[in-house]
């Protein structure tokens, strides 16, 4: 299977990317298909299960706020941290806005519900999104699964219950670190070369620098953010 750096790296939201980003992802997607499916100006009330690992310590991992902010339409890799804030407030008086535009009741302490004995057939992390009119009729319902790196499936979409892995022939290929290093010797190059010729499959040299730069930019904004926070981390060891 051949593997990007850019699919070990990722801009997101934290702390989980199974539990924080992958919700946020799904959250995003099923909005969007209500808007594709031309029933998002008839949804009144949306409703979002939470099963397996996710009911158990989605709170703790920001679950319910990654749900959120993605039914308002954000993703990880671009919204803006210090907004989160203000967006989730928002929410508050029990209604939120799809995609920052159309208005439906969701009071979270209700409708976004941490099921610790109920499991989804397909992955521990299960979620299901359901979206009702105004006289209660279920318009949508659709079940997602975060299954790591902020991989969601839809099984009910073709092709959506597996990840396909990728194909690609890669320059340097290798299934090891010890592999990886008897290339580096064979080859006598770095790691870093070896990844890099490898990763020519996909992109050119220009778009691996501004890529990497732009992870290099992210993870200096976090440690600069995380130095001039005051208080207490989230979470109830204070």
């Amino acid at each position: 299977m051949a593997l990007s750096i850019f699919d070990l790296f990722k801009i997101g939201i934290g702390p989980s990317s199974s539990h924080t980003v992958g919700p946020m992802k799904a959250a995003r997607r099923f909005a969007l298909q209500l808007q594709r499916d031309g029933r998002l100006a008839a949804t009144a009330r949306v409703v979002v299960h939470l099963c397996g690992s996710l009911g158990h310590t989605g709170r703790g991992h920001g679950s319910d706020r990654a749900i959120l902010l993605g039914l308002l339409g954000e993703e990880p890799e671009t919204i803006d941290p210090e907004t989160i804030p203000q967006l989730l407030e928002s929410v508050s008086g029990g209604e939120i806005r799809l995609l920052g535009r159309h208005a439906v009741a969701l009071d979270p302490r209700r409708d976004l519900m941490f099921h610790k004995r109920r499991q989804m057939p397909e992955h521990p992390n299960g979620m299901r999104f359901e979206a009702f009119d105004a006289a209660g009729t279920e318009l949508a319902g659709t079940a997602y699964y975060s299954v790591g790196g902020g991989f969601v499936l839809e099984p009910d979409a073709p092709h959506g219950a597996r990840i396909v892995a990728d194909a690609t022939t890669l320059a340097h290929p290798f299934a090891s670190a010890a592999q990886l290093l008897d290339l580096c010797r064979e080859n006598g190059t770095s790691i870093a070369a070896i990844v890099r010729a490898n990763e020519h499959a996909w992109r050119s040299d220009e778009d691996i620098d501004r890529g990497l730069l732009r992870l290099w930019g992210a993870m200096q904004t976090c440690a600069a953010r995380g130095i001039a926070a005051e208080g207490e981390l989230p979470g109830g060891l204070h």
